[in-house]
């Protein structure tokens, strides 16, 4: 296993973390192993806030990473299930069961340490090219905004913005499916075609499997999909492998509702979690004509990134590449890309594109045809990363595959944030399935731990994967800039919705294969969602101590793990606003927090602020501040 970086050191990283940190400190230390560092521990506890480390190269001076709670100097104490709370994800995730849920994972705690080791890798390539720099600051609410940009965009269009709170939608029927012999599993297609041609085959009327198809491919976009009722009605006709024989005549794909133990049993697994979420591939011999000098105060500043990326994945790594500075060049087709045109619409373009595509320059290409290749190839001549999420094989096909674009420069990085692996894992490949979220959520063992979590049959309809996928593929490319800058080597990075799974599993798998190291996971004693007088609170005590001083403030009895104790508390919490609660918690150290049920109130937030950029719709500013 190639790992880019042996030669660098994080420290400070103490052994002893506050709950509200301890996930993000695990992550960054799995992340920071597979990616090759040296882990220098300190053996003291540190405050409460920040948590913070050191990053040095042999190049550069040490960079100090500080990761708070907040972008503001708010102290209230959170954890990862109010931190969804307050900022909208347990919402949107809550859409398709009608109330507001906690994913069950460590969501944004994983997304802040992947966005704090590539805060300091950027910043290192920032002191190679000139950019002086020592310290850069992310918070853990700058973490779980960015992952909601075109949720909280389609919330809040100045034209028609989409009001879809949980307790308004409507309960209909949803992915995924459930087969008469009772299989849970999961659907997909890309055409609509496909579609009709199945659901006609079990049976339904083309008019609803019509009706159906809207719904269905825009779950992407709104995290629900209420189908007409006779759709998984009629799936409950057939056996799974009754239905798995139509899906191959028609063309639909099928994958059922995986366990975690179904995924260890992969000949893969053990493999891909020691390797970690990114594969790289080193390329000697790079010239040094590549970019020497950053044109301003950003640490990719000057160089040039060409993405030919489509929907979430690959567009949102561009865009936090572009905030970090870089030239995003971003291909499309004849015409515009055609989710342009998604509503809702912000000054004549879709809202929730235009988050993740505004920052952007712009080339449309026809990259089918000769000229459009030579086109690009002419591009990559003179970039430093060529970024795509094309299918697997399309590469080739198109005559810019890997070979092919290095021996134009040898210096460029070239990404691929894939749905599966670098190269089509055996298992996988042999079956087709097409490497989308959804697919990955029920194949990688992610959907059934949210459904866990969550009292619900399926993963989440919020993009779980695309958006953390996105995260490490932009991550993975700073890694590759860095150890260019420092080694004179180009390189492939390869990044996957499954490799973002297994990194969101990556306790389970410690726990599995090494049961010896650290167990970062940390135990809620209450963890649980709770109606007041006037909106909804989120609360979660990782220790007795909290507990207890929970109960005295309630007056209730102390009896932890009944379901008299969280009656009582239902019962307590009634007798108070939201806000009332959270003010005397606050000055408890207890963590919780409102939940936000509407999108368009984030902005009303005070110690959120300064993560939000108002106008014809609400941006997400950059998850980093650099000095």
């Amino acid at each position: 296993m190639n790992r880019p970086l042996t030669d660098c050191v994080i420290s400070g990283l103490p052994q002893v973390i506050p709950p509200d940190f301890s996930a993000i400190a695990a992550s960054i230390r799995y992340q920071a192993k597979t990616l090759g560092l040296t882990i220098e521990s300190h053996q003291d506890a540190i405050d409460k806030t920040p948590l913070s480390f050191q990053f040095a190269t042999p190049h550069t001076t040490p960079i100090t990473c500080n990761i708070t709670r907040w972008n503001d100097s708010k102290l209230a104490p959170v954890t990862e299930n109010t931190m969804q709370a307050i900022c909208g994800l347990m919402s949107v995730h809550g859409r398709a069961s009608g109330k507001p849920q906690s994913l069950g994972l460590n969501y944004v705690s994983t997304l802040a340490a992947a966005l704090a080791l590539q805060g300091v890798a950027a910043a290192s390539i920032g002191q190679l090219r000139g950019v002086p720099l020592s310290n850069i600051h992310i918070s853990m609410a700058s973490a779980a905004l960015m992952s909601m940009g075109q949720y909280i965009a389609g919330a809040t269009t100045s034209e028609a913005p989409e009001k879809l709170l949980p307790e308004s939608t409507e309960l209909a029927a949803q992915p995924p499916f459930k087969s008469q012999d009772g299989i849970i599993f999961e659907l997909e297609t890309l055409n609509a075609e496909i579609w009709k041609k199945f659901w006609t085959e079990i049976g339904v009327d083309l008019a609803l499997a019509s009706r159906g198809w809207k719904s269905f491919w825009q779950r992407y976009a709104k995290a629900i999909s209420p189908l007409p009722e006779e759709l998984p009605q009629a799936i409950l006709n057939f056996t799974y492998q009754q239905i798995a024989q139509i899906c191959s005549r028609t063309g639909m794909a099928i994958c059922p509702v995986r366990s975690f133990h179904d995924r260890v049993n992969d000949s893969d697994s053990k493999h891909v979690w020691l390797q970690g979420p990114w594969e790289f591939l080193f390329q000697p011999g790079a010239k040094r004509e590549f970019s020497q000098h950053a044109t301003n105060h950003l640490p990719l500043s000057g160089l040039t990134i060409i993405e030919s990326c489509r929907r979430i994945q690959g567009p949102l790594a561009g865009h936090l590449l572009s905030l970090l500075g870089a030239n995003v060049i971003r291909i499309e087709p004849p015409g515009g890309d055609p989710l342009r045109g998604m509503p809702p619409l912000a000054d004549g373009c879709s809202a929730r594109f235009d988050a993740l595509n505004h920052l952007k320059d712009v080339r449309e290409i026809d990259i089918k045809s000769a000229a459009g290749q030579k086109e690009i190839k002419e591009l990559v001549r003179q970039a430093d990363v060529f970024l795509h999420n094309w299918m697997p094989g399309k590469a080739v096909l198109l005559n810019l595959d890997y070979d092919g674009l290095t021996a134009i420069n040898p210096s460029l990085i070239y990404a691929y944030a894939g749905g599966w692996s670098t190269d089509s894992a055996e298992h996988i490949s042999s079956s087709a399935l097409p490497g989308t979220d959804f697919m990955a959520q029920a194949y990688s063992g992610i959907a059934q731990k949210i459904a866990k979590a969550s009292g619900i049959e399926g993963g989440s309809l919020f993009t779980v994967l695309d958006v953390l996928g996105g995260v490490i593929a932009a991550q993975g490319i700073c890694v590759a800039l860095l150890n260019r800058c420092m080694n004179n080597v180009g390189a492939k990075v390869t990044s996957s919705l499954m490799s973002a799974a297994t990194l969101l599993c990556a306790d389970d798998f410690q726990n599995l294969y090494d049961p010896s190291g650290t167990d970062s996971s940390t135990k809620s004693m209450i963890n649980a969602v709770y109606a007041t007088k006037h909106e909804k609170i989120a609360i979660e005590c990782h220790d007795l101590d909290t507990v207890k001083k929970l109960t005295a403030i309630l007056s209730i009895t102390f009896a932890p793990g009944t379901t008299a104790f969280h009656q009582q508390i239902s019962d307590r919490f009634l007798l108070k606003t939201a806000h009332e609660w959270i003010e005397i918690f606050e000055q408890e150290n207890i963590p919780a927090g409102v939940v936000n049920e509407d999108l368009s109130k984030l902005q009303t937030i005070a110690h959120l602020q300064r993560d939000l950029c108002p106008g014809s719709y609400t941006k997400i500013n950059s998850p980093w501040s650099f000095q």
